[in-house]
């Protein structure tokens, strides 16, 4: 399976579409992380699975999610809610609760892909104010699972893979 992963555009519309048209043949999935900044009944959200974020007004917005895909059962919410800028422990109890095997968050606009106790975290980033190590970088992830392991690929504003970033986990 195959999932484009994108967070905090913080109201730049113009990306997200630009996003989802390259994109949306090609993968079987595409998630938003929150911070859209976009109204809850934009058509754009036809084509994602979008949680709210601490920039997300509309009470509408669910504040998580958790999708059953393939053999993976993902779990996405903002991260703010789970102190991620603290860390990962009080979202990686929430993810053993609801037996997720990947976990999609923003918030701290610092990409991230990592494994820890069989369950996969992946930041994207944000696409339109990045932040930290790779401040220079406005990502979004696409996620590739297999029987044998999982890639995780970053890319930038132009769809260019940023291939030092790229990680693969056995699975």
């Amino acid at each position: 399976m195959k999932y484009l992963v994108v967070s905090d555009n913080h109201g730049d519309r113009p990306i997200l579409v630009d996003i989802a048209n390259f994109w949306r043949h090609k993968v079987d999935g595409m998630f938003h992380c929150g911070d859209s900044e976009l109204e809850v009944t934009d058509e754009l959200w036809h084509q994602f699975v979008v949680v709210k974020g601490n920039c997300d007004y509309n009470p509408k917005y669910e504040t998580e999610c958790l999708i059953n895909s393939g053999d993976d059962r993902i779990y996405m919410t903002h991260g703010h809610l789970y102190n991620v800028n603290m860390g990962l422990t009080s979202l990686s109890y929430s993810a053993r609760e609801k037996n997720a095997t990947i976990v999609l968050y923003g918030h701290t606009h610092k990409l991230l892909a990592a494994m820890a106790d069989n369950i996969l975290y992946v930041n994207p980033g944000s696409i339109s104010q990045p932040r930290g190590t790779y401040s220079h970088l406005k990502t979004y992830a696409v996620i590739e699972t297999n029987d044998g392991e999982i890639k995780v690929d970053y890319y930038d504003r132009t769809h260019h893979l940023i291939e030092e970033l790229s990680v693969v986990f056995p699975r």
